[in-house]
């Protein structure tokens, strides 16, 4: 199964349709939870704890916690589907955990066992959603030999 435990709830219905579509096709290949958590609105220290306090309820023990982050590791499309069916064959859960804006608490990614970027730029939290869903879409295409990557 996949989780992606998310800082903040979309509003956008473009998005809404991107993330449900993208859902949808995931679900051919694995389970898939999306958890979205509230934007905290506290001074940055307080944020971050309130943040990490709602995210560590959803985090358990058997998960393979992948962090988004910008000071993360930058692979390729092809890497990350490695990973993936890499990590399957030790764990059953993969979590993705995306940040709210003020990123993660150090908390939570000393727990990480793998931080990721997409990029050294930043981008909408929203949108990366999707941008993630349609990476790990992509990735169970090439674990599985399907025409979609190129």
């Amino acid at each position: 199964m996949i989780k992606i435990i998310c800082i903040g709830k979309l509003k956008e219905k473009y998005l809404i349709d991107a993330i449900d579509e993208y859902t949808k096709r995931i679900n051919k290949f694995t389970k898939i939870n999306i958890i979205e958590l509230p934007d905290e609105n506290y001074d940055i220290a307080k944020t971050l704890v309130k943040e990490r306090d709602s995210i560590l309820k959803y985090i358990n023990e058997k998960d393979y916690i992948i962090t988004l982050d910008i000071e993360g590791k930058n692979i390729s499309s092809l890497e990350f589907a490695k990973k993936i069916d890499e990590i399957f064959v030790n764990y059953s859960n993969i979590c993705f955990v995306i940040g709210g804006s003020y990123g993660l608490h150090e908390d939570i990614k000393n727990k990480s066992n793998f931080s990721l970027s997409f990029s050294k730029m930043t981008f909408p939290h929203q949108l990366f959603r999707v941008m993630l869903l349609e990476q790990i879409y992509r990735a169970y295409k090439i674990n599985n030999n399907e025409s979609y990557h190129k």
